[in-house]
């Protein structure tokens, strides 16, 4: 086998399982793959992000779903207002190890 045979065969089983593991959230146009197994450390972001949004009195952010991979954080569900939704990401963006939020909440109607 040549180097570069062996490079991508290392690559690729180092590619790990939980990427495979999406589920997809389609919001009119836009498809989003949120994981849906989460490492330990993926687990610890999410619970700490979702902490903080029940910590904020300023909106109702309860109903928020948060999932995370690799730093990247997915918040989905519905808040009552567009200003609760900027709340929500801009938590999301201020927990430590945040690398980037992903966005799905819908506003309620």
């Amino acid at each position: 086998m040549s180097t570069a045979g062996q490079l991508t065969l290392v690559v690729a089983l180092s590619i790990p399982p939980f990427i495979f593991g999406c589920q997809s959230m389609t919001s009119d146009s836009i498809t989003v793959k949120t994981p849906i197994v989460e490492t330990a450390q993926d687990e610890a972001l999410s619970k700490s992000v979702h902490e903080h949004l029940l910590a904020d009195k300023k909106a109702d952010l309860a109903g928020i779903k948060v999932t995370s991979n690799a730093g990247t954080v997915y918040l989905s569900g519905t808040v009552k207002s567009l200003d609760a939704r900027q709340q929500a990401i801009k938590i999301a963006w201020e927990v430590r190890g945040v690398k980037s939020v992903v966005n799905s909440l819908e506003v309620e109607k």
